[in-house]
């Protein structure tokens, strides 16, 4: 059945059954997305029990964690086809049974390859269901598709849910198995597929747009390179970096696998990445900023993470408790983005300051609580400052991104920046942060190693294990910690220095896009046909 998009008067989404209440609809994709958003192939708000419980490492479920965002990342250009190929209902009811099937089959499964495949499986079935949701209900968010309203709504589902996946997480790994969350996202899953079952039809609002000209080998070279390069960035310190022959291996694969996926690019009539995004004005620039401000970001993965734990000692249900410090963050940063690109009209560069400012108030406030006897809530400010300034980066850095970009290459261009938002940066700078770590810590047992003198041995017998636990290695862990939040202090302070320098708007109103999805359809449409012959 086909018809026209329907309009904000009186909206309505046409696939639904005409007894369904109009009012109701909008909303049923909302929760729809949340329950979406809330899946995750292995929840790393568990990672203590996991690993309690099955023999993997840390850096296991990090890659599995990375194979998920893989997935996700990747398939964008792949989204648009998807929707203007298969009706709402197809893809709606095919994502969440695939969901399902994904997180039931996981949290069994201890086979490093196959979790890992599943995992990046599970990524595309999340980010296909969560996009058919938001893009249904686009034209109720914003009537004219304006992207300084969407995009600040949508990162407080994404980001937002991010903050209580985690805090579901490890509260139920705390207070009872890690498997029930699980089994709470398979139950979600099911209600959707009922759901459509019941209360949706099939519905099309053009002709079906036949997946062809696809560069599937293209698709798979580029997320082979993606997993290499993740791999070498979370084994490297295990594997000692190149002094182990491992890490010469997969460096190899991936500047082979490098090679074939550019020589693919430049080839193919139609390659999955379009060199001519590359040429695009802004865009390397937007690609190179994300990373930098990713790799600062890392320090909440490494940093963050041995000061509640090793220097602290609180627990991950305990630690999860910041989470709802770095949702509210999440909540002021997108409310405040709204306000500044869509009521305002001020200038983008400006509003990256803003979150760079942010930023900077995380990393300075970290540094100067750093104290194994501060106070949660006093951390609870500087996690905020974090949550702002990621959701403020993040949604200035996507609506830069679409509004230097045509609506061909946009998808593309998209799928590239959260490759680089969600994997590269977050994996480069956590290697980073780990081998200071690492070095900080074993100069400083070198270093502070005096302080056992005799005197402290004169005390008949002498605990040596817990002095060690009790005082010296906090201290030591402490300092390390700390001084590389020093460091990254300065990164942040040229990163934010470079954006002052460069005080100009890329544009002050963002471009819309077409005013129906059927035009969009068929301007794409015309657009390959164009490209093809």
């Amino acid at each position: 059945m086909m018809a026209p998009d329907t309009q904000q008067a009186g909206f309505s989404v046409p696939a639904f059954h005409s007894w369904f209440p109009r009012r109701l609809q909008p909303w049923c994709y909302l929760l729809f997305i949340s329950f979406f958003q809330l899946t995750s192939g292995r929840y790393l708000g568990a990672l203590d029990a996991m690993m309690g419980g099955e023999s993997l490492m840390r850096e296991d479920y990090l890659v599995c964690l990375y194979c998920n965002m893989c997935g996700m990342g990747l398939w964008f250009p792949m989204l648009f086809r998807m929707k203007f190929r298969f009706t709402n209902k197809t893809l709606l009811t095919v994502s969440a049974a695939g969901l399902a099937v994904c997180n039931l089959l996981t949290m069994y499964t201890t086979c490093l390859p196959l979790l890992c495949a599943l995992c990046f499986v599970e990524g595309i079935f999340k980010i296909e269901g969560t996009f058919e949701c938001f893009s249904t209900i686009q034209l109720w968010m914003t009537p004219k598709r304006d992207f300084t309203i969407f995009f600040p709504v949508l990162h407080i589902f994404v980001l937002g849910l991010v903050s209580v996946g985690a805090w579901m997480g490890a509260w139920i790994a705390e207070w009872g198995d890690w498997r029930l969350m699980h089994w709470a996202a398979i139950g979600a899953m099911t209600f959707i597929v009922l759901f459509m079952h019941i209360c949706t039809r099939h519905f099309r609002f053009m002709p079906k747009f036949p997946l062809v000209g696809i560069d599937w080998t293209g698709w798979l070279l580029w997320n082979a390179l993606t997993l290499e390069m993740a791999a070498l960035l979370c084994y490297g310190d295990f594997l000692n970096w190149w002094k182990g022959e491992q890490t010469w291996v997969i460096a190899g694969l991936a500047v082979a696998t490098l090679a074939m996926a550019l020589w693919r690019m430049f080839t193919v009539r139609h390659p999955y990445i379009n060199p001519a995004i590359f040429r695009v004005r802004y865009v390397v620039p937007i690609f190179v900023l994300i990373v930098a401000v990713e790799m600062i970001f890392a320090s909440e993965h490494v940093l963050e993470e041995v000061f509640l734990s090793s220097v602290m000692g609180y627990s991950e249900g305990t630690s999860a408790r910041l989470d709802w410090a770095v949702w509210g963050g999440v909540m002021t940063g997108c409310i405040f983005s709204l306000w500044w690109m869509h009521r305002m009209r001020f200038s983008y560069i400006r509003l990256a300051i803003v979150g760079l400012v942010a930023a900077l108030g995380y990393l300075i406030g970290m540094y100067s609580i750093l104290s194994p006897t501060v106070p949660m809530h006093t951390i609870a400010w500087p996690v905020f400052c974090r949550g702002f300034a990621s959701a403020v980066l993040s949604i200035m850095f996507l609506t830069s991104l679409q509004d230097s970009m045509s609506f061909h290459t946009f998808f593309q261009g998209l799928g590239i920046f959260q490759v680089l938002h969600l994997i590269v940066g977050g994996c480069l700078g956590s290697a980073v942060f780990t081998y200071g770590l690492k070095w900080y810590v074993a100069e400083g047992m070198a270093r502070y190693g005096s302080w056992i003198d005799a005197v402290r041995f004169s005390s008949q017998p002498f605990d040596l294990g817990a002095f060690l636990d009790s005082d010296f290695v906090p201290m030591v862990m402490a300092n390390s910690v700390k001084t590389l939040y020093g460091w990254t202090v300065f990164a942040a302070l040229l990163l934010l220095m470079a954006f002052l320098l460069y005080d100009s708007p890329i544009r002050r109103r963002s471009k819309l896009m077409p005013a129906t999805w059927r035009e969009v359809g068929m301007t794409m449409r015309k657009t390959f046909l164009k490209h093809e012959s």
